[in-house]
């Protein structure tokens, strides 16, 4: 039975093959590249939620990373998943770290093609009693009306990649402790291949169709004024779009600096709806890690060439992509006041556009130290 198991999964892969091969926009020879290491990382993600899935004893699952991207995953954070189960008790704990933020989330199931879950509940530690030592406990249970599905999703999300520290987590679920897990059987571990088939079709299929929900209904080459994301955190506000740039032409971001969000941030993502390279290339920046300009405002020059600027995002190859800003931990409702404005220019006129081009300038050794800086940062925090 086992055997079969195994099977189902080698037809899902070869099923998740053909949808990379011939997804529902053109691609070319870097995309397709690019789509297979993302159905690595797929293949890669569902076999750890498979296997990792306990529902009598729950461990925090870190899913969405580097090596396996989804659903234009943040570079700021850390993703946890733990899979919930009706009328358990559960207790959360840890040590707060430094991150600019720590979120806890509960969705009454999975993103799917189908649309997204419900939110049974959603906030950040503000909403904690943490001690000075750092340590905190969160217990829930029944009282929340708990689904067959329910997931929990804790998000640590730094600001400064170099300075700021991960803290410890951990899930416990209270009624089952102390109870031995089961051996395994031939027919558990085929349900649970059967499982990973499962969540590898629907997490390609999933990701094709929740970026023609919201993001590709906007006109390209904008950015919507910042509102609650759709299926997100209760203190997180997006501001989304998607680009279509030639190689002669740059599109100028301007955002005020957001003295209501400890976090604000800006990424570049591509046609797979996942994060471009942000290890190696900026294709991506924190409030931390941008230049503001002395009038309070962040400007940005997304552009394939490089302008020699601090606040450059690189397209890395993609004249076509899908853009986020985010704001978290917010102490106020953003208006259209705190969002972006957008500009499309000839790359040759980006100076005429930056108000304060000479304090922006930075040399070609700047930018290679600004990259290294960012591939510290990621091997800091790694834990996948």
């Amino acid at each position: 039975m086992a055997a079969t198991g195994v099977a189902a999964f080698a037809e899902a892969v070869r099923e998740a093959e053909k949808l990379i091969a011939n997804p529902p926009f053109d691609v070319s020879e870097q995309d397709l590249a690019e789509g297979y290491d993302y159905l690595a990382g797929s293949i890669r993600s569902s076999l750890q939620m498979a296997f990792d899935y306990d529902v009598e004893h729950p461990v925090l699952i870190n899913p969405t990373h580097q090596y396996a991207r989804q659903g234009l995953d943040n570079p700021d954070a850390i993703y946890f998943n733990a899979y919930l189960a009706p009328g358990a008790s559960y207790l959360v704990s840890g040590v707060r770290g430094t991150t600019a933020d720590l979120s806890f989330q509960i969705m009454d199931g999975t993103y799917s093609a189908e649309g997204a879950p419900n939110t049974v509940a959603a906030f950040d530690d503000r909403e904690l009693e943490v001690k000075a030592d750092g340590s905190f406990e969160w217990r829930f249970g029944p009282e929340l009306g708990l689904g067959k599905g329910a997931t929990l999703i804790v998000r640590e999300v730094y600001d400064d990649w170099n300075t700021e520290e991960r803290g410890r987590l951990r899930i416990q679920r209270l009624d089952t402790a102390g109870q031995p897990r089961a051996a395994l059987t031939p027919e558990r571990v085929a349900k649970r291949y059967g499982v990973a088939a499962k969540m590898l079709v629907g997490r390609i299929n999933t990701w094709f169709a929740f970026p023609e929900w919201f993001t590709y209904k906007e006109p390209v080459n904008t950015l919507t004024v910042p509102k609650s994301t759709p299926g997100g955190l209760a203190s997180q506000f997006s501001s989304i779009g998607h680009y279509a740039l030639s190689d002669d032409e740059a599109m100028v971001v301007t955002v005020p600096v957001c003295d209501a969000a400890p976090y604000q941030a800006i990424q570049i993502g591509s046609r797979w709806y996942v994060s471009t390279d942000y290890e190696h290339h900026q294709t991506s920046l924190t409030r931390a890690q941008s230049q503001a300009d002395p009038d309070g405002k962040l400007r940005y020059v997304v552009s394939e060439r490089n302008p020699g600027i601090a606040n450059w995002l690189e397209t890395t190859g993609h004249p076509q992509g899908v853009m986020m800003l985010r704001w978290q931990r917010i102490t106020r409702e953003l208006t259209a006041e705190d969002g972006p404005t957008v500009e499309v220019v000839p790359f040759d006129e980006v100076g005429a556009h930056l108000p304060y081009l000479e304090d922006n300038r930075v040399t070609p050794e700047e930018y290679t130290a600004r990259i290294a800086a960012r591939q510290v940062g990621i091997a800091r925090r790694m834990i996948s």
